[in-house]
């Protein structure tokens, strides 16, 4: 029989990597809303702690804040045994990655291919692939050790499309000055989706793992932009934060008990065309 209940994250440890950015702090905002403890895992401490507030205001539940580096397998295992003390982890969700602001005056990178440096390669990478296999090795091995649980992977819709240049174009600018959405976004986006399929099939009996690709949300773009972009959407629109929530959760719970590796657009239609 079907129930509410199945959509219950209540007495468990729910991982969020990149928690207090723009999106994860919807991630864990949903999470504490269906009763989970959200694990919050992030440098940036201030904006952490003030997420930690407004988890407790507004659901009452406890989260939990590390910031740390996520790319450090050491750190990682240090919370792992912090996290243990008290919860059991239930889910994990792969979610930290530097990703380029698209505001009113446009696209904050200077990013273009032909001058693309190693130093930004490594960092993308690491933050984006690196950090999500470790966190997925380590968090993962130990669920799957014990009582199981569900990975969700964050991708994008530029994981399975690529990125339309032409979106950010500025006019009177020179090709070769004009901002562009980096290769190394396409390059993790897609790269989680691979990681999906691998996690789901490596420990198939005891964890699920899918992958959400978000499309754009609205967040201070200029009209010029949105303009642009909402053309190339199906729904007319770009997302609002609130708008990944309801799979998210439905992806940790057991709710979507027979989903696994499945890799699930939420783009407005915008991989439809």
């Amino acid at each position: 029989m079907f129930s509410k209940s199945i959509f219950d994250l209540t007495h468990g440890a729910y991982i969020v990597t990149g928690g207090s950015g723009f999106l994860g702090r919807a991630h864990c905002h949903a999470i504490a809303a269906f009763g989970g403890t959200p694990i919050i895992l992030d440098l940036n401490k201030s904006a952490s702690d003030i997420l930690l507030e407004e988890i407790k205001s507004e659901h009452d539940v406890r989260a939990q804040v590390y910031p740390i580096d996520i790319t450090s397998k050491e750190e990682l295992l240090k919370v792992l045994a912090e996290i243990t003390k008290s919860l059991p982890i239930k889910g994990l969700v792969n979610n930290a990655a530097r990703n380029p602001v698209v505001s009113r005056t446009g696209l904050e990178t200077s990013s273009r291919l032909e001058n693309f440096s190693l130093e930004d390669w490594d960092k993308d990478i690491n933050v984006g692939l690196k950090g999500s296999f470790l966190c997925t090795q380590v968090f993962g091995s130990h669920m799957n050790e014990f009582q199981g649980g569900s990975i969700v992977n964050i991708s994008s819709d530029l994981g399975i499309i690529a990125p339309k240049q032409s979106l950010y174009k500025i006019e009177n600018k020179n090709e070769s000055e004009q901002p562009v959405k980096p290769v190394t976004y396409s390059i993790v986006k897609t790269g989680l989706i691979g990681l999906t399929r691998y996690t789901a099939s490596y420990w198939p009996t005891k964890i699920r793992c899918n992958c959400l690709c978000p499309g754009g949300i609205e967040n201070n773009q200029s009209q010029s932009f949105l303009n642009k972009v909402c053309a190339e959407i199906p729904l007319g629109r770009l997302a609002k934060l609130d708008e990944y929530g309801g799979a998210l959760i439905f992806l940790l719970s057991s709710a979507s008990s027979y989903m696994n590796g499945a890799i699930i657009s939420i783009d407005g239609g915008r991989t439809t065309w």
